[in-house]
């Protein structure tokens, strides 16, 4: 099983680095409307809660399996993200 604090690492980087580009997208396109990069934003910062919350859930029949599953969430929704930021 994975370290639960690098579980926790991973998600703050990975969903912080999505924030980041959301924002350097903002910054190098400054002429166009933001609502959608904005959104992208507020999406992630859900994400993150939502995760770090099923981490730090203490009752948990299969430990291993409820963090691979997590991390596996993590994959999918950070590659949508990074998908919407593509098509910004």
């Amino acid at each position: 099983m994975a370290n639960v604090r690098n579980l926790k690492k991973d998600i703050n980087y990975v969903l912080g680095d999505i924030i980041e580009a959301a924002y350097i997208w903002e910054l190098t396109n400054a002429s166009k409307d933001t609502k959608k990069s904005e959104a992208v934003i507020d999406e992630a910062i859900v994400t993150f809660d939502e995760l770090i919350t099923k981490v730090n859930a203490k009752n948990v029949e299969n430990p291993k399996a409820h963090f691979k599953a997590i991390s596996a969430e993590l994959e999918t929704k950070g590659t949508a993200l990074i998908e919407k930021i593509n098509k910004l």
